[in-house]
């Protein structure tokens, strides 16, 4: 044990040296030529030991901890972002939430979604596109409510009443003044 602390100043390394260097001896005992040398020869074993042990790739306890802490924060993200997502949800009137429970809820095609309402299939589709900003605009602002406005542009007046009869030149505007 004396030889294996030399090597380390870590007491299980120097066992785990010791118990190694010792197993090794034992299975190589045939080797040894001279046995006056005994002492010399289990010094160089003890030493190939140590330096096997300090060559093996050990895993970074630090890496390790830090990826579990890198899942549990996902998990906490993921959860948080559900509740926003509910939260935002429970903002939307009846008419929006019905939309979203037949999209993704039933996994209604827009199509089926138009013959279901008995409304047109584009304004469906106009409907769902401004739902789904309206939803990523909400998410992005965090907890703040939705504020309906009374404003042309504001897609959350267009969702509410239905789409205008002029959203394509609304959208033709926009695009002319960016």
């Amino acid at each position: 044990m004396r030889m294996a602390y030399r090597y380390c100043k870590n007491p299980s390394e120097a066992e785990d040296i010791a118990q190694d260097a010792l197993l090794r001896a034992w299975r190589r005992r045939s080797t040894l030529r001279d046995g006056s040398r005994r002492k010399e020869w289990l010094a160089t074993i003890v030493r190939n030991e140590a330096f096997r042990l300090h060559a093996r790739v050990r895993p970074d306890p630090v890496a390790t901890l830090e990826t579990q802490e890198g899942a549990e924060d996902e998990q906490i993200i993921s959860t948080v972002e559900r509740a926003d997502l509910h939260a935002a949800l429970s903002r939307l009137d009846e008419r929006e939430r019905e939309l979203v429970q037949l999209r993704y809820s039933e996994d209604l095609t827009q199509q089926a979604i138009a013959r279901r309402l008995c409304i047109p299939d584009g304004t469906v589709k106009v409907r769902l596109h401004r739902l789904r900003h309206k939803l990523r605009r909400a998410m992005a602002e965090g907890k703040q409510p939705l504020r309906r406005s009374a404003s042309r542009g504001d897609p959350a007046h267009l969702i509410s009443r239905g789409p205008r009869p002029d959203v394509g030149d609304e959208h033709r505007e926009e695009q002319v003044g960016q």
